[in-house]
């Protein structure tokens, strides 16, 4: 549980769809990072398309990396 304290969840938009259930996301500071998509997302067939809003759990160790947590309604 320490270790989920320490990463951030910021917003973004899903700008593409790459293979594998990755992700390019622009975040709204502007950056764009590639985002796999969480492991319960996965378990209930949650569909993320382009232009959907996100929510991106980011690692402090990586920044051009992160997890799909939550899809915008």
């Amino acid at each position: 549980m320490e270790n989920q304290e320490q990463n951030q969840e910021v917003q973004g938009m899903v700008l593409e769809s790459l293979p594998n259930t990755m992700f390019r996301i622009r975040l709204n500071d502007g950056r764009v990072v590639v985002a796999t998509v969480a492991g319960k997302m996965r378990k209930h067939f949650i569909r993320i398309l382009p232009g959907d809003k996100v929510i991106v759990e980011m690692t402090p160790y990586d920044d051009q990396r992160g997890r799909v947590v939550w899809r915008e309604k």
